[in-house]
């Protein structure tokens, strides 16, 4: 447990903490409580947002900051995966080709798009977004890993952070993550009490039907597919929170 809460942490934020074991045990500890981590990151983001309205700061000055913070706190990583595997996509090849196309250095024009659009969107809903909507949001993203590394879903090489991860989590403990991050979701929009549920329920479709395509397309997923779903997640997390 105590490994795969360090695997958690070094693997999804910046934060200095000493590494532990690293296998598939510990993976499955550290996949499953992602939208913990998650739920974190969101309140500190969230805090964020409070602090430069508070100061006055115009309202997309803060959602960019904030969206730039996310960046720092995650290495970007997230976006390179996005980048990565809409790249991958974008260039209609399946299999080993496509695996090598995602593998490459240097960004294409797929990949640049994807992370304009995403980082203008969420940008746009964070500005007139709650702290208990970012919370929401960002766990709701972090759910992503569960989702697609529930068991059944295969890796699409025999190494890398896919490998080492695909297929750990029990479809229980993934299940049971989705209703908790739903039923906190209500907070984010009490007057609404159903927005907050739908629109974790729609970044999980969403999620569900990414890992599909790359298991169509790549043979399994990558640590890239799984960057790609926790931004899209979020993605359509924000847009659904922001609504009304």
């Amino acid at each position: 447990m105590i490994d795969g809460l360090r695997l958690a942490f070094t693997t999804l934020t910046v934060l200095p903490i000493r590494g532990g074991r690293v296998d598939r045990a510990a993976a499955r500890v550290a996949m499953s409580v992602a939208p913990a981590v998650g739920a974190l990151l969101g309140l500190v983001l969230g805090g964020i947002l409070w602090l430069l309205r508070e100061a006055h700061a115009p309202g997309l000055v803060a959602a960019g900051v904030a969206v730039a913070a996310a960046g720092l706190l995650t290495r970007g990583m997230h976006l390179d995966g996005l980048a990565d595997t809409i790249d991958a996509l974008g260039s209609y090849r399946r299999g080993d080709e496509a695996l090598a196309v995602m593998k490459k250095a240097d960004i294409g024009p797929f990949g640049v798009a994807a992370i304009a659009v995403t980082v203008l969107i969420q940008a746009g809903a964070l500005t007139g977004m709650p702290v208990a909507g970012v919370v929401v949001a960002w766990a709701a993203g972090r759910l992503a890993i569960p989702i697609a590394c529930r068991r059944g879903v295969a890796a699409a090489r025999p190494q890398g952070l896919g490998a080492l991860v695909a297929g750990t989590v029990p479809v229980p403990v993934a299940a049971v993550g989705a209703v908790l991050v739903a039923g906190a979701a209500i907070a984010a929009a009490p007057d609404r009490p159903w927005q907050g549920p739908a629109a974790v329920v729609a970044s999980g479709a969403v999620v569900v039907l990414l890992v599909r395509h790359a298991v169509r397309r790549f043979g399994g997923i990558t640590g890239d597919v799984l960057g790609a779903a926790v931004e899209l997640a979020t993605t359509v997390a924000l847009i659904g929170l922001s609504l009304g």
